[in-house]
């Protein structure tokens, strides 16, 4: 039987939007938006928030989270929920960022379902866009993929080149097998990885595969206090 937890990464300082994981999304913790919508899925065993400051654990427990204080040197989300990840015993691991507030229980089981039926050590989320505007943003990052789904490459910049029709966008949602994610969190960052500003190249440079699992479509990612008014007029709307 597949077990698995969710570790949801959360840091409070951010360059574009300090405090982030707490700013309020119609008087709610937008960490606690993302809480509640994982803790739906149904093939999670275990949900917990990893951070190394202090208010967002204080937060998180407020509201009935689990919550775990990391080390505050990681570089990345992947080496926090690593920590969390090495005093768990579940098979998979899923890496939740804490800025997805519309993130969706039944992404997470596509995804969970995905890499326990494909053998891979790692899996992600990708989702089709028509809009071909989107392709030249450098915030909205495009995968491609073989036949069978694998990824080929992420990146920034324009995605397949003069795509005609869609492209695919990545979300970044991530589940491990339990010992890759140890693994990969101690591999040397890549060139790549640098470049792009992607860490999840660090696998693909490493020799590693990712499963892509396509969803319906897009999640609404936090990145500045401006992303917070289109996320409440999602949620004013699908309410």
């Amino acid at each position: 039987m597949t077990s698995a937890a969710a570790v949801i990464p959360a840091r409070y300082q951010s360059t574009r939007f300090p405090g982030k994981p707490l700013a309020l999304i119609l008087g709610k913790p937008m960490l606690q938006w993302v809480y509640e919508a994982v803790r739906q899925a149904r093939l999670l065993d275990r949900v917990v928030i990893a951070t190394d400051d202090r208010r967002i654990y204080e937060a998180a427990l407020g509201f009935g989270a689990e919550a775990a204080m990391t080390s505050a040197a990681h570089a990345s989300g992947t080496e926090r929920a690593a920590e969390v990840a090495a005093a768990l015993d579940e098979e998979f691991i899923v890496n939740i960022q804490g800025d997805e507030p519309l993130i969706t229980a039944e992404a997470i089981d596509r995804l969970v379902s995905g890499i326990a039926g494909s053998g891979m050590m790692m899996a992600s989320l990708m989702a089709k866009v028509a809009d071909l505007a989107l392709l030249g943003d450098p915030h909205v990052v495009k995968v491609v993929t073989d036949e069978s789904g694998k990824a080929l490459y992420f990146s920034r910049a324009p995605l397949p080149y003069q795509a005609p029709d869609f492209f695919y966008q990545h979300i970044g949602i991530y589940a491990y097998r339990r010992n890759y994610l140890l693994a990969l969190a101690r591999m040397s960052p890549t060139r790549l990885e640098r470049h792009e500003k992607l860490e999840q190249l660090r696998a693909l440079e490493h020799g590693g595969g990712i499963m892509m699992i396509e969803i319906d479509r897009p999640t609404l990612s936090v990145d500045t206090p401006q992303d917070i008014i289109k996320v409440e007029g999602f949620l004013k709307n699908r309410t």
